[in-house]
This record gives structure tokens, sequence and C-alpha cells, in this order.
């Protein structure tokens, strides 16, 4: 257990590394930045910022030595800046975690052997093996690139195997898998928290609707088919954390279907389906990865009210923040971005126990 005054490692300066630093501070941490990154809006409300490459072997060395507990803020620090760092200090989540979730392939394998539902897929190492795989998934289908990509880049859509230069063109030619398309209902999250002894808590499922790629909104309550899915996707999400001994806040995604839940990808961080939880929670996200990285008991995840929805400020919504602030009833997160561009997350909006105006 980290005594108040101990230092927390965050790998990644953006506005998750941000709502963690505030949490963190609340429970008498101070918290230490490392990102390669020359603008951190994370580093603003943190007592220490490296800014140094991934890489960066000594640096990384005295951020180790300076810190007594390090966690990550988004999946995509590299896994080899993670084992380095494992040799120096407490990381967690782990290395493991990160590995999978890096790899579309390897997370769909992965889930499938802990008894999983993911889409239909294919791996699609090459152009020649795209074909292939359009015969054995079908159309329409969605070309995703095997690592990076989020918030809809990285992928493209295929409505008929004619389509399928223009997506292999499309993801420029990366390696990929091939997901056959879902009919579903509903889009819901499972956020989970584990503690170091094990001990794991839900907090309860947001539906989330994306517009462009790019998650517009959560809210709560849920409809009755997500309510009747939820138990079964905790189960594999728990099973997830247990097989990796995951030590933090985890997210899975899921499609509510008329065959049950199916699972779309999963990420080893908190995640912007769960901003609700800061004022719709007794205790958000962020607080409780804290206290799972700090070894201290969990919160309780319980909903304070309903319903809930969380609103993101994506680009030039950002402007409305002060009509959202003359809405008492509403609580704005802004980021600290400076700069104002087509799909970037510069803040959301939460309502608790009413709905938006």
């Amino acid at each position: 257990m980290l005594a108040p005054g101990s230092t927390i490692g965050i790998l990644g300066g953006g506005q998750l590394g941000r709502m963690l630093s505030v949490a963190a501070a609340q429970l008498g941490y101070q918290v230490h930045i490392y990102a390669p990154d020359h603008e951190s809006v994370a580093a603003e409300v943190a007592a220490h910022h490296t800014q140094a490459a991934w890489d960066d072997e000594p640096r990384l060395a005295a951020f180790a030595a300076g810190c007594d507990a390090v966690t990550i803020e988004f999946e995509n620090v590299p896994v080899d800046t993670v084992r380095f760092l494992s040799g120096h200090v407490a990381v967690r989540p782990g290395a493991q975690a990160l590995e999978i979730a890096q790899d579309r392939l390897t997370e769909k394998n992965f889930v499938t052997g802990l008894g999983g539902r993911p889409a239909p897929f294919a791996a699609v190492p090459d152009r020649a093996a795209l074909g292939a795989a359009l015969a054995e998934i079908g159309a329409p289908a969605i070309l995703k690139t095997l690592r990076m990509g989020y918030d809809g880049k990285g992928q493209a859509r295929l409505a008929t195997p004619a389509d399928a230069d223009a997506a292999w063109d499309g993801i420029d030619r990366h390696a990929a898998i091939l997901e056959g398309f879902v009919t579903f209902a509903h889009e819901f999250s499972v956020i989970l928290v584990r503690g170091i002894d094990g001990e794991t808590r839900f907090w309860d499922s947001s539906v989330n609707v994306h517009e462009g790629g790019i998650l517009a909104t959560s809210s709560l309550p849920p409809p009755q088919i997500v309510r009747d899915q939820q138990d079964e996707a905790r189960a594999l999400m728990a099973r997830i954390a247990d097989d990796l001994d995951y030590v933090g806040v985890l997210t899975g995604e899921f499609f509510a279907t008329a065959d049950g839940p199916i699972f779309n990808e999963m990420a080893p961080r908190v995640h912007n389906s769960g901003h609700w939880t800061i004022e719709g929670a007794v205790t958000s996200q962020f607080e409780n990865h804290i206290r799972a990285v700090a070894g201290l008991p969990l919160g309780s995840t319980a909903t304070t009210a309903l319903p809930v929805t969380m609103r993101n400020l994506i680009g030039a919504d950002i402007g409305a923040v002060p009509a959202l602030l003359a809405d008492g009833a509403c609580h704005v997160h802004h980021y600290g971005k400076t700069e104002v561009r087509a799909g970037r997350k510069l803040g959301h909006a939460t309502w608790v126990g009413t709905t938006p105006a």
C-alpha cells in the first residue's frame, strides 16, 4: 500500500492522464507524467513531468527511480517500455495486457480462448489474403489494421468484395484483420476495476453512441436487452482480468445482439465511456484506478442517480462550454487543449439525475 506523499508515474500525457492525476492528488499522491510529446495536458496538473522518447532507457530509469508505482493512460505505450520499467518499479497493469490489446488478432484469439464471442474474423497479413478473408467472412465487412488506430482511424468498410482494393489502400496496406458486420441493438461497455488482491468491482454498463467512429454519448440506464446481457459480458471481462492478473481499470466494448453479447475490443485503461462515473458513481473510474495501483481498498462503484448522460465535446463542440455552464445540472470538463480541430476530443459534459436540456 502506497503511503500518502508517494509518487505514481503515468505513461502518457493526454486527458486520461490529466483526470488520473487529479484523482491521485485527491488521495494525497504526487504524479509524474512521462510522455514524448512536448505539450501535455496531464503534465499541467501533475507534480513532475519528463518529456522523453519511449526508448530512452536512461530517462526511463531515472523516471522509475522517482516513482513508487507506474501505470498507463493509453494502450499504445510500447510494450518494451513497460517491460524495461518493470525491472525497476511496479507497473500496473503489466506488459501482457498491453501486448494483447495492441494486436487485434492476438486479442480476438485470446478472448475466444476464454469463451468470449467476437464478430467473425480472419487475418489479412497482405493484399492476397484479403480475397480469401472475404470469401470466408463475406461482405459487408470492416478491415482494421492489426495495430494502432482508434476513434475510427485505421479502418475501412467494404460494402462488397469489389471494395477490396480501395479498403486495402485506405489502411495504407498494413497487416490487418477482417471483421464481419454484426447486427446489433446497442453498443455497451463493461468497465471493471481489479485490485492487487484480486477483488473485482463493476460499474453499471452505459449504452454508447458513436458518430463518425468517435464516441459521442454514453448514457444510463441501458435498455432491457443490455441489462439482460450485462452479466455474461461481465463474466467474460472478469475471466480476462483474472487470466492477466490485472490491476486497475479494464474496459470491454460489446454489441448487444439477439444471440447475446458479442465482444468488440478491450482497453487496458480508464475509458471514455466511463467518464460519467466522475459525477455519476460513488467512486469514479479514475479514483478506483489509482486506488488499485496504490494497493488501497476499492471504492463503491454504485451509480448515484439516474438517468446519466455523458456527451463528448469534439472539435468545435468545445465552443458550447459557456452555454453548458449556464445549465445548472451540467458538469463540464475542459481538457485544456488549445488546438481545436475536427475529431479531436476537447472535453466532455455530464448530466446526473436529469436529462440534458
